[in-house]
């Protein structure tokens, strides 16, 4: 039997599918910019977003995160990435070859300033 998952890890995962659903529509943010706003690192957002359920991902904004240098993700599954590709460009933005988000700062969203939670203090 797996070991169940941490308190700590399931608030963690709260929050950044919280925080993912409030990326409006046409804007982006990063896996850091997140994790800079809840105080854990940018593997721990990935982590969560590359885990979603079915459910989940068909309701969650999960294509408006992307790499810290406005690129969807090269090792991300083709299929998945044509996906990502595909939603954000219906949603206004543009996209080059290489995958990165072309005039990225009209189209970023801050997700707020660090806050200091110690997660495993909760």
């Amino acid at each position: 039997m797996p070991k169940p998952k941490s308190k700590a890890f399931a608030r963690i995962r709260a929050e950044v599918i919280r925080l993912v659903g409030l990326i409006p529509s046409g804007k982006f943010t990063t896996y850091g910019s997140i994790a800079v706003h809840m105080n854990v690192m940018a593997r721990h957002v990935a982590f969560v977003l590359s885990n979603l359920t079915p459910e989940e991902a068909a309701a969650l904004p999960w294509h408006r995160v992307v790499s810290a240098d406005a690129r969807l993700s090269p090792r991300m599954d083709p299929a998945l990435s044509r996906k990502q590709k595909c939603l954000l460009r219906a949603e206004g933005m543009r996209i080059n070859a290489e995958g990165y988000i072309l005039d990225s700062d009209d189209h970023f969203h801050n997700v707020g300033m660090r806050r200091d939670i110690r997660w495993s203090a909760l």
